[in-house]
């Protein structure tokens, strides 16, 4: 028989909230299985390489190792390698048009959009907050609340005629959340704006291994 994990009952949900598994070194796991295979879910593997955060949303198939190999010898296996595979696929590159006209037409001032999915139809949406304050260097926008079966893919907001970059505001917005971040400066340069970008994901700030834009080759 297998001991408890916990004897209080928060701390018994939060730890099935968030699953550890031992990789076996020889054959499959099932619980592992089960946990990629999700439609939603986050856990943990822990092998002999490491410890890999393995993260489940509708749109999203992250895995991600959070440790480096464990020196201690295990009886585990190999937790695998890292992954970030868009569920949804590509947003259409008619989608970073739009969005880059809208955050020019605002200037001087900073703007925001997000782009939205959904899982039942697999269509994706532009949609454009409220903005409660814009200026050259301050923007105060709301996060929409969505109906069913729709998920934020993107967070994307500019800085005007300003550099692109993530600022301590942003990595406290983003600190909790699941989700692509981009910013846009420099919207008013002829040769085109500047970019950064991440994948906000089980409170980590992940390079994007490319554009999620469909035919946009811009380094992420």
């Amino acid at each position: 028989m297998t001991a408890l994990l916990a004897d209080d009952p928060t701390a018994a949900a939060l730890l099935a909230d968030v699953p550890c598994y031992p990789v076996p070194l020889h054959g499959g796991s099932p619980a592992l299985d089960a946990l990629r295979a999700a439609r939603v879910g986050r856990g943990l593997a822990v092998g002999t390489d490491g410890v890999l955060l393995i993260l489940r949303r509708p749109w999203l198939a992250l895995d991600i190792p959070v440790t480096r190999p464990i020196a201690a010898h295990l009886p585990y296996g190999s937790v695998g390698g890292p992954k970030a595979d868009l569920r949804c696929g590509f947003i259409p590159a008619g989608f970073l048009t739009s969005v880059l006209e809208s955050l020019r037409a605002a200037l001087p001032n900073e703007s925001a959009a997000f782009i939205l999915w959904n899982e039942a139809s697999r269509e994706f949406a532009l949609d454009f907050p409220v903005i409660d304050e814009a200026t050259p260097s301050r923007l105060v926008y709301r996060t929409p609340v969505l109906p069913p079966d729709w998920h934020m893919i993107c967070d994307i907001h500019s800085h005007g005629t300003g550099p692109a970059f993530f600022s301590a505001t942003d990595d406290a917005d983003d600190a909790h959340a699941t989700k692509i971040s981009l910013v846009f400066g420099r919207l008013d340069q002829l040769d085109g704006p500047t970019r950064a970008s991440r994948l906000c994901a089980g409170g980590m700030f992940l390079p994007l291994p490319r554009s999620p834009f469909a035919g946009d080759h811009h380094a992420a």
